[in-house]
C-alpha cells in the first residue's frame, strides 16, 4: 500500500525534479516509510512513490521498480494477495526473482501476460507501467475500485496521483469547480464516485474495473472487468450453497492475513467485522499459511458512550470469542470539534456525515504500529443489509429504476425527480432553480451491464449499489481516512470470487425470514457468537451526528453558514438552508434523516470556503 504519482510531458520537455517531488509529497501520508523517484531517459516522464512497507519491507520492495531486463518500470499501490501462487507459476515458466515483494511479481506477470494479468490477480490495486522501448504508459485499477487513481490530461502533460487533492494542489494543472458535480453531490452524495467525474473539472477518475493506455499523447480507456460476465454456476441445494460461501470466505480471510508486518481489525460488534475477526481466529487454529502474519491479535473498537450507535457490548463479545484483547477508542462530544478541519480535508469530498469515528480509529492503529486492518466493508452492499425483498413505499421510490427493470436515461431522470420531490417535501431541498435543474445522472460503472432476466428487484439493486453508487463512495472514504494515517485496509468480503459467487445467488440467499445476509449468517453457524450472528440490529459505522449537531457542532454549523462564500451562494438557496438549520439547532431535533440530507450542503460549503 502506497501513494503513487506520475507526470508525462507530452511535448518532450523534461519533468523538473521539483515538480514530481511536490506531487509525490502531497501523498506522503499514504507512505510514511520512504520515497522513490524514476525519470525516463530524456526525463519527459517521471514516477514518484511513497512507501507503506508491508510485503518485503526491506530494500527489495522499493519503488519505482524496474524489471530485470530494464524495459518496464512500475509504481503500484495496493496488494496482490495471491502473489505467492503467481510467483510459483512464473518460476515454473523460467522467471527468476530478486525480491520477496508482490510488486516484482506484477512486473513479471506483465511481461508474461500483459493485460491478461489483471484477471489473474486477487487483490486491490492502482498501478502504472511504462515501457521504455515503446514509450507507452499503461494504468489500471482493480475490479471494484478499492484503490484510487485520479488523473488529468492537458495539451502539455498527463498527470496522475492517488488522491484528488494532490492533483489540485500540485500547481501542474488549472483548477475549476465542476458545477454539475457540486450540485449533484448536495442532493445525491452517492451519485458521483462511480463515474469518471470529480469536483475539479480538470481531474478525472479512472473507474473501477478499467484500464487505460497513453500512446503518443492519446488516451485509450476500456473496461476490463464486468462482474456479470463472471457469474459462476451455483449449487442446486441450499446446504451446498452455504458450504461453498463458507469455503470462499475463509480463504479470502486467509489470503488477506499474508503480511510481513503486524495486522489487526477494526471491530464494531456488527455481523461483518465480527465474522472477519472470528474467521481470523479460526484460520490460526487450522494452521497458518506461508507469509501469514502471526501478529494478528489486534482489535480496535470505536465506542460512543451514551449515543444511539454504540455497540461496545457486542464488540466485547466478538473479541472474547476470538480470544483477542481489544483496544477501545471512546469517541465523545469533544471529538466533534477536535481535528475537524483536518478530517474534512483528509476525506476531501462531500459525504452525508462527518467521518471522525473512522479517522480516529485508524489513527489509533498507527499509534499502535499496526499498519494493516482486515475490515468488513462490502458485505452490506453485497448481501442487502439496507433493505429486503418485498418492501414498498419509500423503498420503491429509492429503487424505482431497478423496480421498473430499466436503467434508461428517461427512467433515471424520473428517479431523480422522485428523489427531489421526497427531499422537498421533507424541507431539505436547497438548490437554486427548480427540480428540473438537477444535473442529469452521470454515467456510472455498471449502468450498461445486462443483468440476468431472472433477477428480481433486490439482486438488481444490490448490483447497482455495489458497483455504481453506495459502495464506491464508501470505498473512497475508507481509503482516504485510513491512508491519512498510513493504514492499509483489506476487505475479505470483496474478494472477487466471493463477489461473483454471491451475486449469482438468488435473492432468498440474501434476504430470508426477516434476516439480511442469509447465506453468510448460515455459513458462520458455530463460528461466531450466536447473538451477533442472528442479531437484527443494523448500525452503520458513523460518528454520532444527531447528538453532535444538537450539541457541540451547533456553533460551528452556525458560524459556517454565516460565512460569505460566493461559489456556494450561486448554487444554494442559503436563506432557506439557514432557516432550516437554525430551526433544527434551536429545537435540538437533528435526526439521522435530516443529517443525511443537510450535511452534504454544509460539507460542500466548507470545501468551497477552503479552496
Amino acid at each position: 500500500m502506497c501513494g503513487i504519482a506520475g507526470i508525462m510531458n507530452l511535448r518532450g520537455n523534461a519533468v523538473e525534479p521539483a515538480e514530481i517531488s511536490r506531487l509525490t509529497n502531497l501523498v506522503a501520508h499514504r507512505g510514511p516509510f520512504g520515497e522513490g523517484y524514476w525519470f525516463s531517459a530524456n526525463s519527459d516522464l517521471a514516477f514518484g512513490h511513497r512507501r507503506l512497507a508491508i510485503i518485503d519491507p526491506g530494500d527489495g520492495g522499493y519503488q519505482p521498480m524496474i524489471s530485470s531486463d530494464g524495459r518496464h518500470v512500475i509504481v503500484f499501490n495496493g496488494e496482490i494477495y495471491n502473489f505467492l501462487e503467481l510467483r510459483r507459476e512464473l518460476e515454473a515458466q523460467g522467471t527468476s526473482f530478486r525480491s520477496q515483494s508482490d510488486t516484482e511479481v506484477i512486473l513479471a506477470a506483465w511481461q508474461a501476460w500483459r493485460e491478461g494479468m489483471l484477471t489473474r490477480f486477487n487483490g486491490m490495486w492502482a498501478l502504472a507501467i511504462f515501457d521504455t522501448k515503446t514509450e507507452e504508459l499503461f494504468l489500471a485499477r482493480d475490479r471494484f475500485g478499492i484503490k484510487p487513481l485520479l488523473y488529468a490530461l492537458t495539451s502539455e502533460r498527463f498527470v496522475f496521483a492517488s488522491e484528488q487533492r494532490a492533483l489540485v494542489r500540485s500547481g501542474l494543472i488549472d483548477v475549476s469547480l465542476d458545477i454539475d458535480v457540486a450540485r449533484r453531490l448536495m442532493v445525491d452524495a452517492f451519485g458521483v464516485e462511480g463515474s469518471e467525474r470529480t469536483l475539479c473539472r480538470e481531474v478525472r477518475r479512472l473507474q473501477g474495473g478499467h484500464c487505460m493506455w497513453l500512446r503518443r499523447g492519446k488516451l485509450e480507456i476500456r473496461r476490463w472487468w464486468r462482474t456479470v460476465d463472471h457469474l459462476p454456476a451455483i449449487p442446486a441445494n441450499e446446504a451446498e450453497r452455504v458450504e461453498r460461501f463458507r469455503e470462499i470466505f475463509q480463504d479470502a480471510v486467509a489470503l488477506r492475513m499474508r503480511s510481513d508486518v503486524p495486522i489487526g481489525t477494526c471491530l464494531s460488534g456488527g455481523f461483518d467485522s465480527s465474522a472477519v475477526i472470528c474467521t481470523m481466529a479460526a484460520h490460526e487454529k487450522a494452521g497458518m499459511g506461508p507469509r501469514d502474519s502471526t501478529s494478528w491479535r489486534h482489535a480496535f473498537v470505536a465506542t460512543f458512550p451514551g449515543a444511539s450507535n454504540d455497540e461496545r457490548p457486542m464488540a466485547e463479545e466478538a473479541a472474547a470469542w476470538a480470544d483477542v484483547a481489544p483496544t477501545f477508542i471512546e469517541v465523545g462530544r469533544a471529538d466533534a470539534l477536535n481535528d475537524l478541519d483536518r478530517i474534512l480535508d483528509d476525506n476531501d469530498d462531500v459525504y452525508i456525515g462527518l467521518p471522525s469515528a473512522a479517522w480516529l480509529i485508524y489513527r489509533e492503529l498507527r499509534q499502535h504500529n499496526v499498519t494493516v486492518s482486515l475490515d468488513g466493508h462490502g458485505a452490506d452492499e453485497l448481501m442487502g443489509a439496507y433493505f429486503q425483498e418485498g418492501q414498498s413505499g419509500a423503498f420503491w421510490l429509492r429503487n424505482a429504476a431497478a423496480a421498473l427493470g430499466s436503467n434508461s436515461a428517461l427512467t433515471r431522470r424520473g428517479v431523480d425527480l422522485l428523489r427531489a420531490l421526497m427531499i422537498r417535501r421533507q424541507g431539505h431541498y436547497f438548490l437554486r432553480g427548480g427540480l428540473l435543474d438537477i444535473p442529469a445522472q452521470f454515467p456510472l460503472v455498471g449502468d450498461d451491464d445486462i443483468l440476468p432476466s431472472e433477477w428480481g428487484v433486490l439482486n438488481k439493486r444490490l448490483y447497482r449499489m455495489f458497483h455504481s453508487t453506495v459502495l464506491p463512495t464508501i470505498l473512497r472514504n475508507f481509503d482516504r481516512l485510513s491512508m491519512a494515517h498510513g493504514i492499509e485496509v483489506r476487505m475479505p468480503f470483496m474478494d472477487w470470487r466471493l463477489v461473483t459467487y454471491t451475486m449469482a445467488l438468488p435473492a432468498t440467499s440474501k434476504s430470508s425470514n426477516g434476516y439480511t445476509k442469509a447465506v453468510a449468517r448460515q455459513a458462520m453457524a458455530n463460528l461466531m457468537p450466536e447473538s451477533i450472528r442472528m442479531g437484527r440490529r443494523k448500525v452503520g459505522f458513523n460518528s454520532p451526528m444527531p447528538e453532535w449537531l444538537n450539541g457541540p457542532l451547533a456553533g460551528w454549523t452556525a458560524s459556517l453558514l454565516d460565512q460569505k462564500v460566493p461559489a456556494f451562494a450561486e448554487l444554494v438557496n442559503e436563506a432557506g438552508l439557514r432557516r432550516t438549520v437554525g430551526r433544527l439547532i434551536s429545537s435540538k431535533t437533528w435526526d439521522w434523516e435530516s443529517v443525511g440530507r443537510i450535511w452534504p450542503y454544509l460539507n460542500m460549503k466548507w470545501m468551497l470556503a477552503r479552496y
